[in-house]
């Protein structure tokens, strides 16, 4: 037992060397977690804030059951930046570690030698692992013989009401499922639960669950809010109030395009700040993090890719350029300050474009009935197992959102991952559940307005979250901007906000065309010759955002005609980008539906450029806008046919520009009709794109 004082003296021991600290000591709850984990073997939820020492937890459990003979822990967590501290940290105490994910070099054979030869404490994976047909049938019976502790990192992840559900959370219940019965002890932990999380989670894990919930208000950190409705404005604010706050820290953004532009602007401005977000190659990722833990940099400005687990203790400020769409989502980025400072800074801008990007992410996190009925009818008419390309013919939905579903009827039994993207159907009957999604979908309305509610409070900022997140220790902070009442307005300098607005209005961004065609009878994709593509591309902004997006929407819904500031700044990006070999003439892509609309426009970027314009390009055949073919494999079929090329081509190359973007399958299609009528090099260049929004 824990209990007797040998016991105390060497856990203790332990403590002190996983953290480095020889004054270190267990903080309320610690103890007895491992000590329901160690002697009774139990299922444990912990709910405590961030810097708590849940890890220690785990990692000290660990410690004591390999010396008591058991199997290595299994440890389920969410993101690489997570996972590579928490190596960092076991490695400290003496365990041995591995991990199979996407940036690691072990492989899974390499991972069963060493399970079979016990040189492994200590395994950690992502959810995803576990879908992993190679990895469930070497790895998972080897830890089942002789399990010694399942750990759930984050564990908020598992319910349908978490922030950041991930459906792949929910294998671990089928996980849980198999090891009923058994003595094998369970842990969940989070810093970020309510009660209705809570209750949810205790469900997953099982009926008999010990639970340790601690306060998880903070103290010392500083929270305040701002009302900053134009980018521009809010990239001004960064480049004068980022500079003067004490220490290092992050500024999250709800999107990568964010991400790069406020990466970008405050490098202009001699901000010294790394980009940080999921698109990234892993080595720059990690590059960006180590920067940040040695203070070589202000900030990281990322997405929330860095997000649950991120471990500096000095972290100075976190600032939001926009807001996210629940309490607990803000609550569990912003705890990421200060949790070994007396004062940190925890700062939300606002912006009149948050509220379509949250919505974006709350329509979008289910697929509608129709679309999963669809791909479930699909694959009943297969009769062995098919790539998820192969079903874009039948589903009309984009491939990210196939994945998606695909994985969610992979959790409930209904498809089989084979191998790769192939999957096949099983007996498992499927109904679409209506009731569950409707009401996760609703709680999320539900927490959207509490964000707001949080924003607009007049009372304390840390006990309104602390009261959203069920805190039973919420009180007054005494240090946030309405306790203190330091919610003056802010006024910032015109030129610097006309400065930041010039800045977004030239952010190109690059046009990249299709180089493969879907071959149905081969059910799968092919190359097209190289002669045959377009070029790589620019496109001046994004339909409707800052920047030119909005103008551009206005030219093509209301006015009927492109602005000549349009023009203007068309030419310019073309003059920017300086296209190698130059076009020696320009051609566009025409409408049935607006037929003045492009070609007056092209010819007046001609016309500024010096270079003739020549209508070759002409539509036969009206077809349903691209816009509402989801995936590539519809917006192929869709664009076949509706163009052709007339009259005479010059064989120099050529500037090919449309207004909207939605696709590039149309530029492709174009380009290969121009390349195949005689034409040289293509170039292709859009007004706005309208699928670039969200990434």
């Amino acid at each position: 037992m824990l209990g007797f004082m040998a016991a105390d003296d060497l856990l203790l021991d332990a403590l002190r060397k996983l953290t480095g600290r020889a004054d270190a000591s267990f903080r309320d709850g610690q103890r007895e977690a491992i000590s329901a984990l160690v002697d009774s073997r139990s299922r444990v939820l912990v709910v405590q804030r961030t810097g708590w020492g849940k890890s220690a937890v785990y990692f000290l459990t660990t410690h004591l059951l390999r010396e008591q003979g058991f199997g290595p822990t299994l440890l389920i967590s969410p993101l690489l930046a997570l996972m590579r501290n928490q190596i960092d940290a076991a490695t400290r105490l003496g365990l041995r570690c591995e991990t199979i994910n996407s940036a690691s070099a072990t492989t899974v054979h390499e991972l069963e030698g060493q399970l079979r030869a016990d040189e492994v404490d200590l395994i950690l994976i992502s959810p995803e692992r576990l879908a992993n047909p190679q990895f469930a049938e070497k790895i998972m019976p080897l830890v089942g013989e002789r399990p010694g502790l399942i750990v759930i990192d984050e564990v908020h992840c598992i319910s349908d009401w978490g922030h950041d559900f991930r459906p792949d959370y929910r294998r671990i219940g089928r996980l849980l499922d198999e090891l009923a019965g058994t003595s094998v002890p369970i842990l969940g932990c989070t810093a970020t639960a309510n009660d209705r999380v809570v209750a949810d989670v205790a469900v997953q894990l099982g009926a008999e669950l010990t639970t340790f919930r601690g306060p998880l208000r903070r103290d010392g950190l500083a929270l305040s809010a701002h009302a900053l409705d134009r980018p521009a404005e809010r990239l001004a604010w960064l480049a004068e109030t980022v500079p003067t706050l004490d220490g290092s820290g992050i500024v999250y953004c709800l999107t990568v395009r964010d991400v790069d532009n406020v990466t970008d602007w405050l490098r202009s401005k001699g901000v010294n700040v790394e980009a940080y977000h999921g698109g990234l190659p892993n080595e720059e990722r990690l590059a960006a993090e180590a920067k940040l833990q040695r203070n070589e940099i202000k900030a990281l400005v990322a997405t929330t890719a860095l997000g649950m687990g991120y471990d500096k203790p000095d972290l100075g400020f976190v600032v939001h350029f926009q807001s996210p769409g629940s309490p607990v989502a803000y609550y569990q980025q912003v705890g990421r300050a200060g949790r070994a400072l007396d004062r940190s800074e925890g700062i939300l801008l606002r912006g009149l474009e948050d509220a379509a990007i949250q919505d974006y992410f709350i329509e979008n996190a289910f697929a509608a009935e129709h679309l999963v009925n669809d791909l479930v009818e699909a694959y009943d008419r297969f009769d062995e197992p098919a790539s998820l390309i192969r079903a874009q013919e039948y589903v009309n939905v984009s491939i990210g959102r196939l994945e998606m579903v695909a994985k969610q009827l992979d959790v409930d039994g209904v498809l089989e991952r084979v191998e790769g993207s192939k999957y096949a159907r099983t007996d498992v009957p499927w109904e679409y559940p209506a009731e569950r999604i409707n009401a996760v979908t609703a709680a999320r309305r539900r927490e959207q307005q509490s964000m707001l509610d949080y924003f607009h409070t007049d009372g304390c900022r840390m006990r309104h979250i602390a009261d959203l997140l069920d805190d039973p220790d919420a009180s007054d902070c005494g240090i946030c901007d309405n306790c203190t009442g330091s919610t003056a307005t802010i006024d910032l300098p015109t030129e610097l906000v006309a400065e930041a607005e010039r800045f977004l209005r030239k952010r190109p961004i690059e046009l990249t065309t299709k180089k493969q065609v879907y071959d149905p009878e081969r059910g799968s994709r092919r190359n097209f010759p190289k002669e045959e593509r377009a070029e790589d591309g620019r496109v001046l902004g994004i339909w409707g955002d800052a920047g030119w997006g909005q103008l551009v929407r206005r030219g093509k819904l209301d006015d009927g005609v492109f602005d000549d500031q349009l023009v203007d700044a068309f030419v310019e990006m073309v003059e920017e980008w300086g296209p190698d070999p130059a076009p020696t003439w320009v051609t566009c892509v025409p409408s049935l539906r607006y037929p003045r609309l492009v070609p007056d426009f092209a010819i007046a970027v001609a016309a500024r450029l010096g270079l003739p314009f020549e209508p070759v390009v002409v539509k036969v055949d009206e077809r349903p806008p691209q816009v509402e073919q989801q995936n590539s494999v519809h917006q192929q079929i869709n664009i076949e046919g509706a163009f052709a090329v007339d009259g005479t081509v010059s064989g120099g190359p050529v500037l090919l520009i449309d207004d909207i973007v939605d696709s590039s399958w149309t530029m492709t299609d174009v380009a290969r009709r121009l390349r195949r009528a005689g034409a040289g090099p293509v170039w292709p260049a859009a007004l706005a794109s309208s699928s670039k929004r969200e990434s």
